[in-house]
């Protein structure tokens, strides 16, 4: 017989235990918050101000017309301007630019003759921005009366511009995905794994033993982190293989810098659930916190939408995120082929993000023992 006083009871017990629990409290308010928030407001399937570049080797007015009709698409913004398509192509391989437009020197021919006015260079590493370029193939672009106005259906196939696409040319989505995953898996498996470390050990009544032990506090947080490096090591080698074998992915970077690049996205991956591990008092809210930054990471980091497609502030808030650093590293070096050299400014940040990491873990860890 079920007594509803004894319920009652339980449940009333549930309730104040869950008030106490400030940080479960307010889990259960910013997660929907925030998924609303990212889903409503910071995600967008209609790429915008994709940044690009344009090398004129015309330098005539209508070269100049083209460029305004360009701009006027609003699909891209020219961000820089190069003399030689392999300068263009160099700032593809780095990720500084989404691709170029090239206007050749016999653009006045081309007009003429209603040939394709110029050639773009795409990186097709995301898929969804080189389709939203894409479709500027068929641009129409008026010219004053004077210089004469040649319409797309005077074109073969209708073509304003030729179309080149890089690194992925049959857009195939696993070259894009494959690469983006590997830092999603990393980002949940490294966090997760570190998140729990330090409030397992005092739940299991092991910090006390290691309090009475000459380890400092930063010593033990690097001690940590060591032995999930090469887990995550061992990740990066699996996905990359299977991707390969199964997939068709092509690994045109230096394996040594595809290790060296993943290393310092796995350090700061590990950093950043030991600063959860210093804030949650259990290993259910250390799981919470751990998903609390996970979504972001894995809807902000451009591994689902681009982050051209976000807003002003969004792309901020991205910036923050070691998933979007890596996210754009890994897809240079494994599709573009590009040096770790290059990739200075990612490579850069996420070690920043790393040392100052442990060096805030600690201090919080020390806190814990006063």
């Amino acid at each position: 017989m079920i007594n509803v006083f004894r319920m009652k009871a339980i449940m009333m017990k549930e309730f104040r235990q869950l008030s106490r629990d400030r940080l479960t409290y307010a889990m259960i308010v910013m997660l929907p918050l925030i998924q609303l928030l990212l889903f409503g407001y910071a995600i967008n399937t209609v790429v915008r101000h994709i940044p690009v570049a344009v090398v004129d080797q015309s330098h005539t007015q209508a070269s100049r017309w083209i460029i305004e009709s360009v701009k006027a698409s609003q699909v891209v913004d020219i961000i820089h301007q190069y003399d030689s398509s392999t300068e263009a192509q160099q700032a593809i391989e780095s990720g500084e630019i989404r691709a170029a437009l090239v206007l050749p020197h016999d653009l006045a021919q081309r007009q003429a003759q209603g040939r394709e006015l110029g050639q773009w260079m795409i990186d097709g590493s995301d898929s969804m921005i080189s389709s939203s370029i894409l479709a500027l193939q068929n641009l129409p672009v008026s010219y004053p009366e004077k210089l004469g106005n040649i319409s797309a259906d005077q074109r073969p196939d209708n073509r304003t511009f030729a179309m080149t696409v890089f690194y992925n040319p049959s857009q195939k989505t696993a070259l894009n995905i494959v690469p983006g995953l590997l830092g999603v898996i990393l980002s949940m498996t490294m966090v997760l794994f570190t998140s729990i470390a330090i409030v397992r050990e005092s739940e299991q009544g092991n910090l006390e033993l290691l309090i009475t032990t000459p380890v400092s506090s930063l010593e033990l947080m690097i001690a940590k982190i060591v032995p999930y490096i090469f887990v995550g090591l061992l990740q990066v080698t699996i996905v990359l293989s299977l991707g390969h074998w199964i997939f068709g992915v092509p690994i045109n970077g230096s394996i040594i810098d595809i290790f060296l690049g993943s290393l310092v996205f796995i350090s700061a991956s590990l950093t950043l659930g030991l600063l959860i591990s210093t804030i949650a008092k259990t290993q259910l809210q250390a799981m919470q916190l751990t998903l609390f930054v996970i979504l972001p990471s894995i809807l902000m980091s451009g591994f689902m939408f681009p982050i051209e497609g976000m807003p002003v502030i969004a792309q901020w808030i991205s910036q923050i995120l070691p998933a979007t650093h890596y996210m754009s590293l890994i897809r240079a070096l494994v599709l573009k082929g590009a040096d770790l050299g290059d990739l200075y400014r990612d490579v850069i940040w996420l070690s920043c993000f790393t040392v100052g990491g442990i060096i805030v873990a600690a201090l919080r860890f020390k806190k814990t023992l006063d």
